[in-house]
């Protein structure tokens, strides 16, 4: 009797990030952007906030409330928060009607393993989708960012996440090459809370290591160079203090970081076959994710590989579009879509 009066199924593409969860809904385009966070009452175990409100609380939390991140690397690491924070984002994105029912779409990491897969599509099914599609990131990041994945020749993306950075070679709309290493945005983060602790004496948390990165982070020489206040509290004397740091100094706290990201691009470019290493050649490498956006990252990497790089026309949402163009085309989300 309920039939299509009260199952309204509207298809949504989600890239599920570490850092942030970005929604797409057919039609409309992006309608949600958010931290992939959930604070949870540790008394009744009921959700406090989720998303912006939820990252907000990040470090501010009384000892009865708890901010949790469902993802960590790319993958569900919290099964029963990731499942609510999807519920909440399914119904936000649709404004909050009842027995909606979506097609979801949804961007995974290129090496996820069969056990996280199911974790993310029985994470769906429970927050009440109707049909779940996984795709690899690295993919959809090609596909959102414009390039021509259909056309019998190799393009390179390097899509740099929260947890992880997804390279991917693709041509005939099929992935020739793919990798996932789980260092990116956080792994910059964490690497500037360390630094900034060894060498000054001050302990600092996750929003403030974000907002360094942001302003101060660079792969390569910022001209001029830059400076900001940062404060914390200092580890010896348990007060609050301020210091000042540069552009240098976090380029030396993100040098690992950075290093790894490429030299598992260069890896790529030794593994593809010659054919489309002739390709890449021709047509560089494109980066998205948030990574991208990193001060001189797409300089430093010409330079390693002797390769044009640019960055996406709208690299933190790239995994997105390209997710939100498959809604449209079964066809290619047929043959892209992972099991």
């Amino acid at each position: 009797m309920f039939g299509a009066l009260s199952f309204i199924s509207n298809d949504l593409a989600i890239d599920l990030g570490t850092a942030n969860t970005c929604v797409f809904a057919r039609g409309v385009g992006i309608v949600l952007n958010e931290p992939s966070i959930v604070a949870v009452n540790n008394t009744n175990d009921q959700i406090e906030a989720v998303g912006a409100e939820a990252k907000e609380m990040l470090g501010r939390t009384p000892g009865s409330i708890t901010a949790i991140r469902p993802m960590r690397d790319g993958v569900i690491a919290d099964f029963n928060a990731a499942e609510r924070m999807l519920g909440y984002f399914i119904k936000k994105a649709h404004g909050r009607k009842r027995f909606i029912r979506p097609r979801l779409v949804i961007g995974v990491p290129s090496e996820i393993t069969q056990v996280e897969r199911r974790a993310v599509k029985d994470s769906a099914y429970r927050a009440k989708a109707s049909e779940v599609f996984l795709v690899e990131e690295g993919m959809a990041a090609a596909i959102g960012a414009g390039l021509p994945i259909t056309e019998a020749s190799g393009n390179m993306i390097v899509d740099i996440g929260g947890g992880t950075t997804d390279i991917a070679v693709v041509s005939l709309a099929g992935i020739v090459y793919s990798k996932s290493v789980r260092v990116a945005g956080n792994a910059m983060d964490e690497a500037i809370t360390q630094f900034v602790r060894r060498e000054h004496d001050l302990l600092i948390g996750e929003r403030t290591a974000e907002k360094i990165k942001i302003e101060l982070g660079s792969a390569a020489p910022l001209f001029p160079p830059k400076q900001m206040e940062v404060k914390g509290r200092h580890v010896l004397e348990g007060k609050p203090t301020t210091v000042i740091l540069n552009d240098q100094e976090v380029r030396d706290a993100l040098a690992e970081p950075v290093r790894m990201i490429i030299r598992a691009v260069r890896d790529a470019l030794e593994r593809i076959p010659p054919e489309l290493s002739a390709d890449v050649c021709d047509r560089g490498i494109v980066l998205s994710g948030g990574g991208a956006l990193l001060h001189n990252l797409d300089e430093r990497l010409r330079t390693e590989t002797g390769l044009p790089v640019q960055v996406a026309e709208d690299p933190l949402s790239s995994v997105v579009l390209g997710a939100g163009k498959m809604l449209s085309d079964f066809n290619l989300l047929r043959k892209v879509s992972i099991d």
